[in-house]
């Protein structure tokens, strides 16, 4: 499975309006709901909360990558997320996040959840993919940009 399959136009937010961690929680639990037609906002948010009480998921300069698995997704997800002004995330090195990637995936898909959180680790290797990234303007340049690195890391 490639982050192109599952970070789809439609779940990425350019222009992220959150200025700290739980804020950008809701604002992209709130982006998935409202374009998966999901009326479990609450179990999602919970289940990345979670997560996130073991150890800030800030571990990487200027990137944050929320992950969580429940039974409120069937299948694997991701909203990818870019703070133009930067949020206070509670990073493991202390500084603003500016690119957010949120991964839900359900309980029995821990392997492909895993998988997942691999090739995003493997993407932010290449500090030019982080610059790309901030560097777009809209969803559907975004999803360009993770598609042509993800298609020179195959």
């Amino acid at each position: 499975m490639f982050l192109s399959d599952v970070f789809l136009p439609e779940f990425i937010i350019p222009d992220l309006e959150a200025e700290d961690k739980d804020e950008v929680f809701e604002e992209m639990v709130s982006h998935f709901c409202t374009v998966t037609q999901s009326d479990k906002r609450e179990y999602i948010l919970a289940a990345l909360r979670e997560r996130e009480s073991k150890m800030s998921t800030g571990v990487h300069p200027g990137i944050a990558i929320p992950h969580g698995k429940t039974a409120a997704v069937n299948r694997s997800y991701g909203v990818m997320g870019i703070s133009r002004k930067g949020i206070d995330y509670e990073s493991l090195d202390g500084n603003p996040v500016h690119l957010v990637f949120m991964e839900l995936a359900p309980p029995v898909e821990a392997e492909k959840h895993l998988h997942l959180l691999r090739r995003i680790a493997e993407l932010l290797r290449n500090k030019d993919f982080y610059n790309d990234c901030l560097a777009a303007k809209g969803p559907k340049e975004v999803y360009e940009v993770l598609k042509r690195y993800e298609d020179t890391e195959k």
